[in-house]
Parts: structure tokens; sequence; C-alpha cells
């Protein structure tokens, strides 16, 4: 269009698409404004919503306050209502901070805020008499200067307008909003009534939390642990944990981040930069939706506290608790109870830490296999209330898991052998634990089995009883045994048993004859040996080894025999004289 050689026509073509452009930007500037607008009028509705919602919970606790049928629901409700009042007192200080800030800001716009009538800003003014937590009602659609921006960022980061380091109302905001998260979490945590010894109400001083300034955070996950682990070093009880870290989440922003490639960008700085009027009120009023739906949330949470209705229930079933495993004559408890559930909102159950998938009827089914001993089994279970917020519980179960066995006896051969190792197995079968007790016997664990050993000959008694879960001995049965010395053992040279013919081997041993099986070892201490038919004097040695006897077997003639006298030493420290006979 600039150019020398063009026609005035083509200047004049120029010239329109040039208009044209510019009249489409302006429609495009005030399309986004009035979206601003509308936006704006929305969050408003969304805020009155909001103190409804926490307003019609503090009015069911005043209800429950007033309440002559119950009187100590009713004392707990008044109590309760002291809480909801701190709520109210901490939220309608934020909600006003922040509508000073919005007027503020048309104000420096040049706006006519007492304009009245038709061409009214604000609709409803503040009141902080009678609906202190609802915010000022406007309507955007009468502010002039929709697309100023300068005025709302002097106002929001100072007059250095620096987004990395603002100093106006904004910060004055951003601070309000810690307060308001660290003051509403921990109010939830230590609030909750108890009833001391005397009957006296009183907020239980030993639940807490000391709610940490949690602004850096990579994701909502780590957010999670973040708040998690806040809440894992205070002493939060069960019932608040959950909606203690809703709110918490709920309230907390991202301090500094980065905008197109500007790192350490302020909170109030990425909200308020270049943001004309109304998209900078819109954002206020968004803040103001999150501190009315948190006041919302703890206001139903309190009001939970003393009953009736946080949680919706269409469905009844009776439940019958009793010990999985019964034994004759012990006692136990049986529990029955009702249980109420909702069929249209399925609990969230977990074993070790995995989701499990077959839910109905209000309760997790697992098919799980008997593994050996004391099974403990462990998970959580959810179930979401009427705002929608999950509260979760821990459960435990212990299976104890037994072995299929029976019993087969022959009692005349109860025989206990003295000085020896007696292996005894011993199973209280439905117990948890098994304990084998005796007389005249001293008893020591070894594996899976018992060591047992009579103190002398005669009789001796064994008794086996299981311990329960809570310690209580129950005696099972008692058993006599005959306690008898081990039988002596027969000498062996190498393989062959007394009576036997003489070997190549250059050993004597002594052992049990065959038949008897028991796994007791006999030591040949020392020995002499003799040869019949032949004039040598007798042979004598330590420990087995009689290799001098093997010379002279060689020199016998066939039928002459050879005779060994051994002293040996029974298990039971007791030495006696064998001796043994062995022909060539």
């Amino acid at each position: 269009m600039a150019g020398g050689k063009e026609t005035p026509r083509q200047k004049m073509i120029g010239m329109m698409y040039l208009v044209l452009t510019a009249l489409l930007a302006l429609n495009v500037s005030k399309s986004i404004l009035d979206a601003f607008v509308a936006i704006e009028e929305n969050i408003q509705k969304a805020n009155i919503t909001e103190v409804f919602r926490g307003d019609d919970k503090r009015a069911e606790l005043v209800e429950i306050s007033v309440d002559k049928s119950n009187k100590v629901r009713a004392a707990k409700a008044k109590k309760y209502l002291e809480v909801v009042a701190d709520i109210d007192k901490m939220t309608a200080e934020r909600i006003q901070l922040i509508d000073k800030v919005k007027i503020q800001i048309l104000e420096e716009c040049g706006e006519d805020i007492k304009a009245k009538g038709d061409l009214a800003i604000i609709t409803t003014p503040y009141d902080a008499k009678n609906a202190p937590c609802t915010p000022i009602r406007m309507n955007l659609d009468h502010v002039e200067g929709k697309d100023k921006y300068d005025d709302p960022m002097r106002v929001m980061l100072g007059a250095a307008t620096d987004i990395k380091k603002p100093k106006g109302r904004g910060m004055e905001i951003w601070k309000s909003l810690l307060g308001f998260r660290k003051g509403l979490t921990e109010i939830i945590a230590s609030s909750r009534i108890i009833t001391d010894k005397s009957g006296q109400l009183k907020f239980d001083s030993q639940f807490y939390f000391k709610a940490p300034e949690l602004n850096k955070f990579k994701n909502p996950q780590d957010l999670n642990n973040q708040i998690q682990k806040a809440v894992v070093a205070s002493n939060v009880s069960v019932d608040d944990k959950d909606v203690l870290m809703e709110i918490y989440r709920s309230l907390s922003k991202e301090e500094f981040s980065t905008v197109h490639e500007v790192e350490n960008v302020h909170w109030v700085g990425k909200t308020f930069d270049h943001a004309p009027s109304v998209a900078a009120i819109a954002s206020l009023s968004s803040l103001q939706r999150d501190i009315l739906s948190a006041r919302a949330a703890a206001i139903a949470h309190v009001r939970s506290r003393v009953g009736g209705g946080d949680f919706t229930f269409n469905e009844i079933m009776p439940l019958a608790i009793a010990p999985d495993v019964v034994n004759e004559g012990e006692d136990f408890d049986l529990e029955v109870l009702m249980a109420a559930y909702d069929t249209d909102k399925k609990p969230r159950v977990t074993m070790n830490g995995e989701l499990v998938s077959d839910v109905r009827d209000g309760k997790g089914i697992l098919s799980l296999k008997g593994g050996s001993g004391l099974m403990e089994l462990k998970g959580t279970i959810a179930v979401q209330n009427r705002q929608g917020v999950w509260k979760e519980r821990e459960w435990t179960k212990s299976v104890m898991v037994m072995k299929p066995s029976g019993s087969i006896e022959m009692p005349e051969f109860n025989v206990l052998y003295k000085g020896y190792d007696n292996i005894v197995n011993a199973t209280a079968s439905g117990y948890p634990n098994t304990n084998l007790t005796g007389t005249n016997v001293s008893i020591s664990k070894r594996g899976n089995g018992y060591v047992v050993r009579p103190n002398s000959t005669g009789t001796a008694t064994l008794n086996i009883s299981g311990t329960t879960k809570d310690g209580k001995t129950v005696p099972l049965k008692r058993m006599q045994f005959k306690v008898k010395r081990l039988p002596s053992a027969e000498l062996y040279w190498g393989g062959q048993r007394q009576g036997g013919t003489i070997n190549g081997a250059n050993v004597v041993i002594a052992k049990l004859a065959p038949g008897i099986p028991l796994n007791a070892k006999y030591t040949v201490e020392s020995w002499t040996a003799t040869a019949t038919g032949m004039k040598t004097a007798p042979l004598s040695g330590q420990n087995g080894n009689i290799a001098s006897v093997r010379q002279i077997a060689n020199l016998l003639q066939r039928g002459q025999q050879i005779v060994i006298t051994a002293k040996v030493k029974r298990p039971d420290g007791v030495t006696e004289t064998l001796i043994g006979v062995w022909t060539k």
C-alpha cells in the first residue's frame, strides 16, 4: 500500500483490507472479554451454591442442638457449632478481603461502582452481618473498561508489576489463602469431641495436624504424597484423614512455575499479568469458590460427627462373626450385627495394595488358598459419602491354616527309652500354638518336633495343650509311657553279625540287632580277642580297630573260631561288656 507505483484504486483496496483486519481484531477481543463476563457470572452462581451447601449443614447442626429427645447428641451438636463459627469467621475474612480487592480494581479502572439501577455494577453488596460468607454480586456487563489491564496489574502486582516478585494486593491474598489452608485443616484435626470421666464434653487433645507449607510439587500425585507424609508425622484421626487431605489439596497452588519460557513466575504474576479487568475479577471469584467449597466440605464433615446421614444406604444384611476355628469344649464369642450399604455406590476394596475387582452387594470378594500356619491378611475398604469424598478404613483378618490329620495309637507300645533322644511330634489341632509338657522327663524343641529324655526308669507322662490367641492354655490330652533302658547292642565284625563267619574287615562295631527301629549310637571303647585251637596270647586294643586280629585269623584252620570281648559305651552313658564269636 505504501509503494510508489500503486494506483489510487490499489491504495484504496489496501486501506479497506487494513480497516477490515482491525475491525475483525476488535470483534475477537470483544468476544473474549464477553466470554470472561459470562465465566465470572457462572462462578458467582457456583459461589452462592457453595455458600448454601455449607449453610445447609450448619442449619442441620442447629436443628440437632435444640432436639430435646437426645440431650447428649444435642450437646455435642451445640459444641460443634462453636467449631463451625470459627470456620465461618476465617472464611468471611477471606471473602471480604477478595471483595475489597475487586472493588479497588474497578475503582482504579475508573468504573462507577456506586451506580444504581440498570447500570449498576454491584447488584448485591457485601452483608457482613447477615451473610458474611457470601461474596458481593456483580454485573460485569456494565463495566466500561473491560479490556483495561494496566490498572489491575498495578493493584495485584504492585507499582513495579514484577511477575516474579509481586508486592501488591495479590501477595496479600496469597498469604491469606495459605493461612486459610493451614487454619482450616488444623481445626478439622483438633476439633473432635469426647466425653471425659466427669461426663463433660471436650475437644480431644490427642489429635492434631501440623499443616506444612506445601507450595512446590511436580504433579497432583507428588502433592498428595507430601500431604500424606505430613498427616503421618502428625496424629490425625482416621475419620478425618480423607477430608483433611482433600481440603488441603483443593486450596494448594504451585507458588512458582515457568510461563512462556520465563522461569520462577509467582502464582500472582502468572494469574494477573496482563489480565483484563473482567478476567482479573473472574480469577478472584474463582479463588472465592475454592475457599467456599473448602468451607462447605469442612462443615459437612463436622456435621457428620454427630451422625444422621452423611452416607446413603438402601440395603441391609445380617452378619454373624465368630472364630474360624473352634475346638471341642472351647468357649467362644458370637457377634451378630446388621450391615448397611448402598447398592448404587460400590466400595473400593484392596488387599496387600492390590485393587479387588470382584465387588458386589457392598463387599469385596476374594478367592484365596490356604497356605501354612497363620495367614495375616490386610487391606483397605473405602466408601463415598454424600459429598463424594472417599472414606477409607484399614482391615485385617487372621486365618489359621491347620494341616489335615488323623490319629492311630498302639497303647502297648507307648515306650520311652532312658538316656536316648526320643523324637516326639505333637500338634494341638485348631490352636495357633502347641505346648508339650510332662513328668519324669526333660523336653526340648528340635525343628518341628520335640526331644524327650526320661529321667529314670518306670513310667512318665506327656501332656499336650493348645494356646489360644488371647494366651489361654487349653489342656487336650495326657498319655502315660513305660520308661525302659535301651536294649543291649550286638557286635559286628565288619558286616558280619556275631555268630557269623570271619571276614576281611579290620573293624568291630556295636549296634542294635535288626528289627529294632532306634537310631541309637553304641561306641566300642576297648576289646580283647582269643583264637580257639591256637596257643597264642590274647590280643587287645582300643576303639574298634582289629587289624591285628585279622592277621591271626589268616592262620586259622577251617572250623576254628575267634572270640572278641568288647567294652561298649551305650547312648545312656552306661558301659557294658559284649562277647561275639566268629568262625573261619
